[in-house]
């Protein structure tokens, strides 16, 4: 047990067993301190969800015991449901400087930023939150002011390492504090808790510095504007769009709000080395050469409501596609968007654009440690024990693989998924209680009222179709009043349709006026059975009754 005899729990929320909507949070003697308040974004069988955040109602719970929120980077899988927690939790919120000034911006678009008590901390600076001494650390990754954390703790010391790469040449020249975990693994790490994202990839991540030459030479070669899209919180892709677009005599603007404000926000805190003589309006923009513009825009997922998704369909409302245009898809697809990534690629080569992607020239590096990279912290780190965060289970695995292979016990790994609690105290490491650790869907202003069941609802009237039937009974006969009204919607084509509802109506008049009749399943039944044995499908059938 630690000296005080009491054990810490390490609570993941989010981040565990799948890529996204990373959230930690970190308990001892009944007070709570979070790292992290990510989204995900939605599957492709997930129709109509905006986005998904952590289940954290064990903290909504506790709220009066949360004593901090620590955000290691500007990332939306890090940041994006801030103003979601403290709506919920009040609590203080201590970020690096750029960290901060991109939640400030999101708290403001939500509405969410007069409740906020953010605090400004420094890679290198610690500070005490309850129980917890946070010790802040500048790491490599694919934003500006990352860091990760030595939590000090009555029941151990921890590392908490979230996103990060060693990249020896990094865009802003401040490579991953060596010096510091080097420190810490002399000092005696009880905990090492760190990121598996490119668990599977061998060898070392490449650094950023590889893109610039990249994107010289497309912007050199491109005989039209230059669209690239990427994150809008990938602080240093922008600043090596800039730097090709002014060694190539282009003018740099901006598309969509998120760019806009993260932009702004990047360049007033000198994150972003833009001079003000190459930022033009887009409009601007529009009206110029078409060799002499580069346009930064979102949408590199292929997102419907990005501009880049509204480009490949012809529907987005400031510019369209041009003959000559080079579209660049500056990131590497999120699990499961591939399908919707290479759509757009396809719709945007159909209207005439040239597209480079990451499969044809290196346009993106991930921001991700690969296996190299990720055995050498924990040879710097040598923590007694590991436990693997952020990734697929599949990704957790093969981390923990790598952790063995450079001597880590087995009995000393642990891997969970979310909402699996472990406990720490003394030398021991062991798995806690279980706690909820799902999805919670956003769906506008809806957070969390769909749940798995709409979603298969959904599903089966995207794959299947509707069809509605309206029926009025005489109360005092229980006969029909009049015929069943039959509507169906995305079942089958017009044509099929008339020679299907005589027969559907046939069966409802049947079910209802042959006696005994009780409810609506009857019809449902009726109908259902025939519908399956003229179609093979198996529409949602919806009946509205009235007795008059």
């Amino acid at each position: 047990m630690s000296k005080h005899g009491k054990k810490l729990k390490i609570i993941p929320l989010g981040g565990l067993g799948e890529v996204g909507k990373n959230m930690m949070a970190y308990e001892y003697d009944n007070q709570i301190l979070i790292v992290d308040t990510g989204i995900m974004f939605p599957e492709n069988d997930m129709l109509g969800v905006d986005y998904i955040i952590p289940d954290y109602e064990y903290l909504r719970n506790r709220a009066g015991q949360v004593v901090g929120i620590v955000i290691t980077h500007g990332h939306e899988d890090h940041i994006g449901a801030i103003h979601h927690v403290l709506n919920d939790i009040h609590a203080p919120v201590y970020a690096t400087p750029l960290t901060r000034g991109l939640i400030e911006v999101k708290l403001a678009r939500n509405g969410a930023s007069e409740k906020a008590e953010l605090n400004t901390v420094e890679a290198g600076k610690s500070v005490e939150i309850g129980p917890f001494k946070i010790e802040f650390f500048h790491i490599c990754h694919s934003i500006p002011d990352s860091v990760g954390l030595g939590i000090t703790t009555p029941a151990g010391f921890i590392v908490h390492m979230s996103d990060f790469k060693f990249d020896h040449t990094p865009v802003d020249g401040w490579p991953t504090d060596y010096a510091k975990l080097a420190e810490f693994g002399n000092r005696g790490v009880d905990l090492l808790l760190s990121d598996s994202t490119n668990a599977e990839r061998p060898g070392w991540t490449p650094s950023e510095m590889i893109i610039g030459p990249a994107f010289d030479k497309v912007f050199a070669e491109a005989k039209g504007r230059v669209i690239v899209a990427t994150f809008a919180s990938l602080i240093s892709r922008i600043q090596q769009v800039a730097d090709a677009a002014s060694k190539n005599g282009r003018k740099m603007a901006l598309a969509g709000p998120s760019m806009i404000d993260n932009v702004k926000i990047a360049r007033k805190l000198g994150y972003l080395d833009i001079p003000d003589e190459l930022l033009v309006p887009l409009d601007q923009a529009l009206n110029m050469q078409n060799h002499k513009v580069a346009i930064m825009c979102t949408g590199s997922q292929g997102e419907p409501s990005s501009v880049v998704g509204r480009l490949s369909t012809g529907t987005n409302r400031q510019f369209d596609l041009k003959e000559g245009d080079t579209i660049v898809l500056s990131s590497h697809p999120i699990p499961g968007n591939e399908e919707s990534i290479s759509k757009t690629i396809n719709r945007l080569l159909r209207r005439g654009a040239a597209v480079i992607y990451d499969g044809i020239a290196p346009v993106h590096v991930s921001g991700h440690a690969s296996q190299e990279e990720q055995k050498l912290l924990i040879n710097l780190v040598q923590p007694k024990h590991f436990m693997p965060i952020h990734g697929e289970l599949r990704q957790l695995m093969r981390h923990a693989d790598l952790a063995k292979q450079v001597g880590i016990p087995e009995e000393n790994i642990i891997v969970v998924e979310n909402g699996q609690v472990v406990e720490l105290a003394g030398n021991k490491i062991k798995l806690g209680e279980r706690i909820p650790g799902g999805y919670i869907f956003v769906d506008g202003e809806s957070i969390g009222d769909i749940d798995h069941g709409v979603m298969r609802e959904r599903e089966m009237l995207a794959r299947n179709g509707i069809l509605l039937i309206d029926v009025n009974i005489d109360q005092s006969t229980g006969h029909l009043l009049h015929e069943p009204e039959i509507i169906t919607r995305g079942f089958v084509s017009p044509g099929d349709a008339e020679a299907l509802i005589p027969e559907v109506r046939k069966r409802v008049v049947e079910a209802v006026d042959g006696g005994g009749f009780d409810n609506e399943k009857e019809i449902v039944t009726a109908v259902k059975s025939y519908l399956h044995e003229e179609t093979k499908r198996r529409p949602m059938i919806f009946v509205t009754m009235n007795r008059t």
